[in-house]
């Protein structure tokens, strides 16, 4: 697939990219995620200043990133334990 030529609209600006034809409908999801989150600040704490607006949005979704990160560590790590133990077993279970 080759690239496209797309506008993503956050707030109340267009914004020209080109991306990756596999890439279009995760960026245009996070277009709209992203203006779901700036009208939910809007709505909730009646802020109509775009830029804290944005400010706001971009860090929940840093905060969102580092706790699914530390998520991802977490399990990643009990996973290679558990294939750790699993590989202990089966080397006992070959060697008798």
């Amino acid at each position: 697939m080759g690239e496209l030529s797309i506008k993503i609209r956050i707030g109340d600006r267009e914004y020209p990219m080109r991306v990756d034809a596999a890439e279009e409908e995760r960026l245009r999801l996070a277009g709209r995620l992203l203006n779901e989150k700036i009208k939910h600040y809007r709505e909730q704490f009646g802020i109509d200043d775009k830029q804290d607006l944005l400010a706001m949005a971009a860090f929940e979704c840093i905060a969102d990133k580092l706790k699914a990160d530390k998520e991802t560590q977490v399990f990643e790590t009990a996973l290679s334990d558990k294939i750790s133990e699993l590989d202990v077993l089966v080397f006992n279970a070959l060697s008798k």
